[in-house]
């Protein structure tokens, strides 16, 4: 407060306006913060408010708490590193507080929706909570379909939301909204704060919950709640560590009977054999068990792995199809996924092990069901499942996945001299040409199909995309979450058009700003490809799906990136060896690709081979056999 003092006296030039009187008028400015001033003159005046006495109270000033001190605090203590969001008035005594704390990056992006889906990338692979934030309202309306991506890809983001002042709730002011109801399907926790004697308590369950059920939380603070003094002493926060269980002595035994009694065995893995790699690869090599995987589970348990054979659905390629489905037993563990269509019927028996109680039995019929940690329960079965001698049935499975790799090649080997740009040929160089740690981001949609045959993976590279959501546009900000994270460290975003300029291209100033060597890969090809996709295999006629892009190169050096355009296949190696090389900020590259490259996966349910059918008829009888045409002549060699 020494300022309130100094500065005027050096204005009117000391000798102008007596020490006292200036005293006086910083005392009265001092009043609205609780201090008091006998005005019996400016003798007495000067007595009770010494030098010695406003350097003391400055001092007590600069130690109070309000509650958005002890929210920061608390988020440090936690693990918090940083915080994505845009601020607006009903956050100002929250981002002042984070101001004064100093310990927290705020990573100030253009739109809110984009600042969280940064923070999925960045507490998931992390694993240490990540705080984002929108101001009422609209602000905070931006934040949901990020939180709904960390609520599924089980991320532990913490999002402070700005609230309407206390006095205002429940009285449609501007910018109210009711936190509960808007933020239920999104968060585990939400919490309103209307009471400093709540906080301590609140955002620790919030943190706490975040961290522990790895998902998204929510604490709405109203403005007056966050500016207001503290409550009682600082309490530290305590994480205990997640807890890790197995399923009963004697449901193991069941399960290891039933291994025992079974001719043959297959595993189908996802997102839960994160930590149970090791583990789950030995259990194949004692059951001679082909592994096929969600595609979360791809990163974990396709590379350096002899029984892996491939991913199963729609994306899907390899044995894994026909290995989970010829089985005599199904080992699901750490799954959910969501295809049932996929999954085997009565014939064979399955068993579902999950951390997760929803998941058992939600996707298909299950023999047993268990509740636990795949790394502790496969652990627990090594020690009792007898060894399998007779490996046919593997080798038969990874026999199909080598022979599919042939016909999922062809359009890779021949790229050099296909034009347009196929994007097989796009991802496999991609591929080839990363470092071992890349970290690979796609967007929903036919990057996910790229992505996911196309980029191999290894001990340190990671996969990510909004697999669980589905959401468009999650790439660029992943990738740039993860940059953050990880800096210098390889992180690729493979968009589609679409999503780029939904939500990727306005944030391409925040990447410029903070000069995050992100590598931005566009598959140009002018249209919603996989809606159109998705719109045949119901059986319609492809609609509403077409748009006309700018030079994405240009647009990008605009904005003060590194632009790159690739339009024919035998500038593809060289223009990425370009973008990945370049270190000082983001890179876009604009790839025209083919828009008529499709992927056929190993298996086709009879309602998609039926819904294609009917699209076909229709789209000969309204005209466009030009376009059917060129589909088959682009697509013949996967066949």
């Amino acid at each position: 407060m020494l300022y309130l003092i100094l500065v005027p006296a050096i204005l009117t030039r000391v000798s102008v306006i007596p020490f006292e009187l200036l005293i006086k008028r910083a005392a009265n400015k001092l009043l609205g913060l609780g201090l008091s001033i006998c005005e019996t003159g400016h003798n007495e005046t000067t007595k009770r408010f010494s030098r010695a006495h406003i350097f003391q109270k400055e001092t007590e000033i600069a130690m109070a708490r309000n509650v958005a001190d002890v929210l920061w605090q608390m988020l440090v203590d936690a693990g918090v590193k940083r915080c994505y969001g845009i601020i607006g008035d009903a956050l100002n005594p929250v981002i002042d507080a984070l101001r004064r704390n100093g310990k927290v990056d705020f990573v100030h992006v253009r739109n809110e929706e984009y600042g969280v889906f940064a923070a999925v990338a960045d507490a998931y692979f992390t694993g240490a909570p990540v705080a984002v934030c929108g101001t009422a309202g609209p602000g905070v309306v931006h934040l949901f379909n990020g939180l709904m991506d960390a609520r599924k890809e089980r991320a532990p983001v913490i999002a402070i939301a700005g609230d309407v002042e206390t006095s205002l709730i429940d009285t449609s002011a501007l910018e109210e909204m009711n936190p509960y109801q808007f933020f239920q399907a999104a968060s585990l926790y939400t919490a309103r704060l209307v009471n400093p004697a709540q906080a301590q308590a609140v955002i620790g369950t919030a943190i706490r919950t975040s961290i522990l059920e790895k998902g998204p939380t929510v604490l709405s603070i109203p403005g007056d709640v966050a500016a207001a003094d503290a409550v009682g002493e600082p309490v530290a926060i305590s994480i205990p560590a997640a807890p890790v269980f197995r399923p009963s002595d004697s449901d193991l035994r069941c399960l290891t009977d039933m291994i025992d009694e079974a001719g043959t065995v297959a595993i189908f893995g996802g997102d839960g054999c994160r930590d149970a790699r090791e583990e789950v690869i030995a259990l194949a090599a004692r059951l001679k068990a082909p592994i096929g995987y969600a595609l979360r589970g791809k990163q974990w348990l396709e590379h350096d792995n002899p029984y892996a054979v491939g991913l199963t659905g729609l994306l899907g390629y390899g044995g894994a199809y026909g290995a989970i489905n010829h089985a005599d037993l199904l080992l699901m563990l750490g799954t959910d996924f969501p295809f049932s269509e996929f999954l085997p019927g009565a014939k064979v028996r399955k068993v579902q092990i999950d951390t997760n109680p929803k998941h058992i039995g939600r996707r298909t019929p299950l023999d047993l069901g268990l509740v636990g940690d795949v790394k502790a329960t496969v652990q627990a079965l090594l020690e009792n499942v007898r060894e399998k001698t007779d490996d046919s049935f593997l080798r038969k499975y990874v026999a199909e996945t080598e022979s599919f790799a042939e016909l999922k090649g062809h359009y890779v080997d021949n790229g050099p001299g296909i034009k347009p740009i196929r994007p097989e040929y796009l991802a496999a160089t991609v591929s080839k040409l990363a470092s071992d740690d890349a970290m690979f981001f796609a967007d929903t949609g036919t990057a996910v199909m790229w992505i996911a045959r196309h980029i191999n993976g290894g001990k340190n590279r990671r996969l990510f995309g909004s697999f669980s959501w589905a959401s468009m546009a999650n790439a660029a900000p992943n990738a740039f979450g993860a940059q953050l994270a990880y800096p210098g460290r390889q992180t690729i975003a493979i968009c589609g058009d679409g999503g780029f300029t939904m939500l990727g291209m306005g944030d391409l100033l925040t990447q410029v700003e903070r000069k995050t060597p992100v590598v931005h890969i566009l598959l140009n090809n002018e249209s919603l490809d996989f809606v159109g996709i998705e719109q045949q295999e119901a059986g319609y006629i492809p609609y509403g799906v077409a748009f006309k892009n700018p030079n994405f190169a240009v647009v990008a050096e605009a904005m003060g990136a590194k632009g790159i355009r690739i339009e024919e296949p035998d500038a593809v190696s060289d223009g990425l060896t370009e973008a990945l090389a370049h270190k000082s900020g983001p890179v876009v590259v604009d790839v025209v690709v083919d828009p008529y490259a499709l992927a056929m996966p190993s298996h086709v349910p009879f309602h998609t081979l039926k819904g294609y059918t009917l699209s076909v008829a229709k789209q000969v009888l309204s005209g466009k056999m030009d376009s059917l045409i060129k589909t088959a002549e682009r697509n013949i060699r996967l066949l």
